[in-house]
């Protein structure tokens, strides 16, 4: 028997519908039915679903140590690894992505340097036979327009290594309510516990940002600056990557 049956039965045998059980133990009778169903997402994370499952064993006179073992044993995410737990976002393949995507852009830097100094070198080669030639070649419009194609061509390396440098910076707030989170940059745990309301962290990597939020709807994300839509409604558990662009 799973635990959302278990409930159910304890419920029945009590004599208690959804909406008596949900108004004794003060829940949404939606999140009573989601609880039966074996979904506890709705839950807000595993503190608040533990709660949830002690008053409920008081109000239909159950053993709330057997309810806490089995959800402990089938539906806890603090047991769960770094991995299974941002699996849905791949976070292992980023990584790897960001390291291919890194080598093509510093060969290609690399093919764009040589380039420029080929150009550079053919330069000054052509101004020099020109200076020991005859001095009417200085009024010949050709020499005027070789030096111009160099500063154009600077400037393309520069304007890539910006943009591959720029990194990740995100800012989470609890502003109208707690959540647990968990951060992970670049295979490390940043942080991992509760945020209380009005509190706020900031985060910061250069390739990737993976999170986990137990109460998106009350939560506010700031990336790079720029205030994020919201992520999802309250008590609503997400996990989204946010990736250097």
């Amino acid at each position: 028997m799973t635990l959302g049956e278990m409930i159910r039965q304890a419920r029945e045998d009590a004599g208690l519908s959804i909406d008596e059980l949900a108004q004794i133990v003060n829940l949404r009778s939606r999140l009573l039915v989601a609880m039966e169903d074996d979904d506890f997402i709705q839950c807000g994370g595993d503190a608040y679903a533990r709660g949830h499952l002690k008053n409920i064993a008081r109000a239909t006179n159950s053993s709330a140590s057997e309810f806490i073992a089995l959800f402990n044993a089938n539906h806890s995410t603090d047991s769960r690894s770094i991995h299974s737990q941002l699996v849905d976002n791949n976070a292992a393949a980023i990584k790897s992505e960001n390291k291919r995507l890194s080598w093509k852009v510093l060969l290609s830097a690399s093919l764009s340097i040589i380039v420029i100094i080929g150009v550079v070198q053919f330069s000054l080669d052509s101004v020099q036979v020109q200076d020991e030639g005859a001095p009417i070649v200085t009024e010949s419009p050709t020499p005027t327009a070789e030096p111009s194609v160099t500063p154009s061509a600077v400037v393309t390396p520069e304007t890539e290594e910006s943009a591959t440098t720029a990194g990740v910076t995100l800012v989470i707030r609890a502003a109208r309510g707690d959540s647990r989170i968990h951060v992970v940059a670049s295979g490390e745990t940043l942080y991992k516990g509760p945020l209380l309301k009005g509190e706020e962290r900031s985060f910061k990597d250069d390739v990737s940002i993976a999170i986990y939020l137990s109460n998106a709807g009350d939560v506010d994300l700031t990336l790079n600056g720029e205030k994020l839509p919201p992520r999802g409604e309250q008590n609503q558990e997400i996990r989204e990557t946010f990736r250097a662009n």
